[in-house]
């Protein structure tokens, strides 16, 4: 009877859980697409430079990265609803820095603002291991993929928004290619006030007082066993992240180059973020059906074919890029819920948001380290070499699979 009541309390607490987190998703996912959308041309317009432009994509990873230890620690001490509040409230408060260093034509003040804006991506992502902290293994993919889907809707609204966003601006005496991070700021400050009056009960707080005992229990998997989980299940996020900004954020910029407007390349990055949401269901009914592992190498497979095609697409082809990011969208989501997943079977309650911060700065490392790479290799070797290369580079998932399968 207690164990039942215990699964009772679980799953009633799980649907609210969710509930919330869907609602700030699609909020935070229209917060994330601005700077997806125009931070590089923000940059390239502001500075006359591709190179620094990867620059400002590699201050926000790096900003993401910080964000990451500093939510992840709150959330271990106080539980998922402070440390996920502040760190949209963080992202909104980047916003409003971008606008204004956007207004006073301070580059010094862009990059600042843009390191403190990536505190909402960190968070957006932190957010999908707060959906599984209350579900059964069995499910726990799939948890992790209904957070993530929920950002589909803000994902995909976001850059399409370009367009009246950036004549709100105009009219308001700001350049139009901040008009975005109007709507950025105003999505992330709201999806803080969600999760900091709704999402009661706190779903790591509940899930340590349930999984006490079980966790100290003799089903709780080693020491060793969790060390290795863990490092397998950052390397494959590390890689996916890494190729996917580096891909990512010089696409407009190129398209930029061969004559596209910014309507173009919005809608690329709408395509592209909404089959960076849109399939994890998908994503995570195959990692719970299909093993963790055996995804992550699917993952890398798919990433490989975005970085080939998008390495090949004509120049003029609106067409070609946006099939492209569609793939490389999809090959992070396989990713992304795999070493979610790998991670949280890993690590018990009573460590593990303290951990799944730890990882998600590796993550917001690689993505750093890909955004400051994408700029620099362009303007020396060109994007096709960009692409082609974080295509082979997502290769060294496989290896690290191999490697994890053969030690279990």
């Amino acid at each position: 009877m207690p164990a039942q009541t215990d699964d009772l309390a679980r799953s009633q607490a799980q649907r609210r859980v969710l509930t919330v987190l869907v609602a700030a998703q699609i909020l935070s996912g229209a917060g994330l697409a601005a700077g997806v959308t125009v931070g590089a041309l923000l940059a390239q317009d502001m500075l006359g430079s591709t190179g620094l432009a990867g620059l400002l994509s590699a201050l926000s990873t790096a900003g993401s990265a910080l964000a990451a230890i500093a939510v992840g620690r709150v959330s271990q001490a106080r539980g998922r609803r402070p440390g996920l509040a502040a760190g949209y409230l963080a992202g909104a408060i980047g916003s409003a820095g971008v606008i204004a260093a956007a207004v006073a034509g301070n580059a010094v003040l862009l990059f600042v603002a843009m390191f403190v804006y990536g505190a909402g991506a960190a968070t957006n992502l932190l957010a999908r291991y707060a959906g599984a902290d209350l579900a059964a293994p069995e499910y726990r993919a799939r948890a992790v993929s209904t957070v993530l889907v929920a950002t589909t809707l803000g994902g995909v609204a976001g850059p399409n928004l370009a367009a009246p966003a950036g004549d709100l601006a105009h009219a308001l005496g700001i350049p139009r290619l901040a008009g975005l991070f109007l709507v950025s700021g105003a999505a992330y400050a709201t999806a803080a006030l969600v999760l900091a009056v709704w999402l009661r009960p706190d779903p790591l707080l509940l899930a340590r007082a349930l999984e006490t005992e079980r966790a100290a229990g003799p089903l709780a998997p080693a020491a060793g066993r969790r060390r290795s989980g863990v490092l397998v299940g950052a390397l494959v996020m590390m890689l996916t992240q890494l190729v996917m900004v580096a891909i990512m954020t010089m696409t407009p910029v190129h398209m930029h180059d061969h004559g596209h407007g910014a309507a173009a390349s919005g809608l690329v990055i709408a395509i592209h973020i909404g089959a960076m949401y849109l399939p994890a269901p998908l994503s995570g009914w195959l990692v719970d059906r299909f093993g963790r592992l055996t995804v992550a190498t699917a993952a890398a497979l798919v990433l490989l074919a975005s970085g080939i095609l998008a390495a090949t697409a004509p120049g003029g082809s609106t067409a070609a890029f946006a099939v492209a990011l569609a793939l490389l969208g999809v090959g992070w989501s396989l990713g992304l819920v795999s070493g979610t997943a790998i991670i949280t079977d890993a690590v018990p309650p009573a460590t593990r948001a303290r951990t799944q911060g730890v990882v998600d700065v590796s993550i917001a490392i690689a993505g750093a380290t890909g955004g400051l790479a994408s700029g620099l290799i362009v303007s020396a070797a060109g994007y096709p070499l960009l692409a082609a290369g974080g295509g082979i580079a997502a290769l060294a998932i496989v290896p690290t699979v191999v490697a994890a399968t053969r030690k279990r």
